[in-house]
């Protein structure tokens, strides 16, 4: 057993792990870096990449079939499925080096690919080492839930984790899970020529703004993915080479291919918590606003840390760590700024507090503003005018954005700058956006905010009255 001694140990080379070992090697502080599987973690294997990879094939083939509005005669296209997960594949290798092994090594950081499990309050052992660390950041990300259904033993079924390795193009894809996953997966799937049917117990897209995700439900059935909602998966079995799911209503839906995406499993089984006196919770470890675990002296960051899953939570928190693991300074993570993006078509994105959360939190206070995309002219030249912005305001300061249509993604970016910086309505509407730009619905949203105060105030009237009254 090789005993090791460092500053800073990280457990797991995702998103968040990789940010926090690069930024405290390269600040000084002495590395070490577990990583038992893939280098770059879920997000670059198995999620964020690989899926908007596939997405963007789905893209490219539906982009075919209709551009008849554009002056271009639809076309049918030719997928090619295995050579669009080689589009996949390709795009995973040419990011692959920035979350390598060698570049890691080279900020200084003593990368071990094994897993850790702690032995004590301070030492985790990681295959034949024997590691004791000043601080210890626990970064393990999570896995997909196999949900307990009957039946599911007895068939294939595919995950994030190997959906994307599947050559042969699904002829009907079933998907329980009626989440992001489910439904970009659903229409990349359709638009590649596959049938795909996904079945959710609750509300699809249940997490977001009812009247923008309504949006989007309407625009994958309009493609041809059939969504049932509402429907409690009781069984899984197989019925001469089909699988089928069996609804606790008794509806039987058949496909010949099973995709679980019925959420997502802390990564805390190798850990042995206990040994480091680290409280579990129910979605991961129990963490303060510091994001510090039970055990003062370990943090644990991203999906592990229970909150909101996504790489740019884990990015967010490595900052957090690295203010207070490596200088010692009060740092604490807050939510309200953190936006996120469902990668459908059109998109579906949401920073701060829904429209229902907002009147629950700030009743009669609240004012929503709303501009649609078929009022933005780069919209209207593009065909996209599916969508709309609304942004809730409490005294003058947005609380929250729901948007839904093109480039949603890209425009929350916004008002994730607006919330983190607790920024005013009126410096939205004094930015000048470039014409025609889809991004002029940020301005556009706020210049409605503010045009019943102007247009419909009868003071502002009369005051303008008596200036040009008197002005020579």
């Amino acid at each position: 057993m090789q005993e090791l001694k460092t500053d800073i140990l990280v457990i797991g080379a995702g998103s968040g792990g990789l940010s926090v070992a690069a930024g405290a090697s390269q600040m000084g502080a002495d590395v070490i870096l577990l990583e038992g599987h893939k280098m770059g973690g879920d997000c670059l294997n198995f999620g964020c990449v690989p899926s908007k990879a596939l997405i963007a094939s789905g893209k490219a083939a539906y982009g075919q079939a209709h551009s008849t509005a554009l002056g271009v005669a639809d076309v049918v296209p030719q997928v090619d499925y295995a050579a669009a997960k080689d589009h996949v594949h390709d795009v995973i290798a040419q990011i692959e080096p920035m979350d390598s092994q060698e570049r890691f090594e080279g900020f200084g950081v003593n990368v071990i690919r094994e897993f850790g499990s702690f032995v004590s309050p301070t030492q985790v052992q990681a295959g034949d080492n024997m590691i004791t660390a000043r601080r210890i950041v626990i970064a393990t990300g999570s896995s997909p839930l196999v949900p307990p259904i009957p039946g599911l033993d007895q068939v294939p079924f595919y995950t994030n984790e190997t959906i994307f390795d599947l050559r042969d193009k699904p002829e009907h894809l079933l998907i329980i899970g009626g989440g992001p996953i489910g439904m970009e997966m659903a229409q990349a799937h359709v638009r590649l020529g596959s049938k795909a049917t996904v079945v959710e117990g609750l509300k699809a897209l249940g997490k977001d703004d009812p009247e923008a995700a309504a949006v989007v439900l309407d625009s994958l059935r309009a493609e041809g993915v059939v969504i049932h909602e509402q429907a409690m998966v009781a069984q899984i079995r197989d019925n001469k080479g089909a699988i089928e799911i069996v609804t606790e209503a008794g509806e039987i839906y058949s496909g010949s291919h099973l995709l679980l995406a019925a959420g997502r499993k802390a990564n805390t089984d190798r850990l042995n918590l206990k040994a480091a006196g680290i409280e579990p919770t129910r979605n991961g470890i129990k963490v303060d606003d510091a994001l510090r675990t039970t055990n003062r002296r370990v943090y644990a960051i991203g999906d592990v840390a229970g909150g909101l899953q996504f790489t740019h939570v884990a990015g967010y928190h490595a900052g957090i760590i690295i203010r207070s693991a490596l200088f010692g300074l009060p740092s604490k993570a807050k939510a309200a700024h953190i936006p996120w993006a469902t990668y459908t078509d059109p998109e579906l994105a949401q920073v701060g507090l829904t429209e229902a959360q907002a009147r629950e939190q700030h009743g009669d206070k609240v004012e929503i503003a709303r501009f649609d995309y078929h009022h933005n002219d780069r919209a209207i030249s593009e065909r996209k005018t599916k969508g709309f912005i609304k942004v809730m305001v409490v005294k003058g300061r947005p609380v929250g954005a729901t948007i839904v249509g093109h480039q949603a993604g890209e425009l929350i970016n916004l008002w994730s700058l607006a919330l983190a910086n607790n920024l005013k309505m009126g410096q939205i509407a004094a930015m000048v956006s470039p014409y025609p730009t889809i991004g002029e619905l940020n301005k556009r949203v706020a210049g409605a905010y503010f045009s019943p105060r102007l247009f419909e105030n009868q003071m502002v009237k009369q005051v303008v009255r008596f200036v040009q009254r008197w002005m020579p």
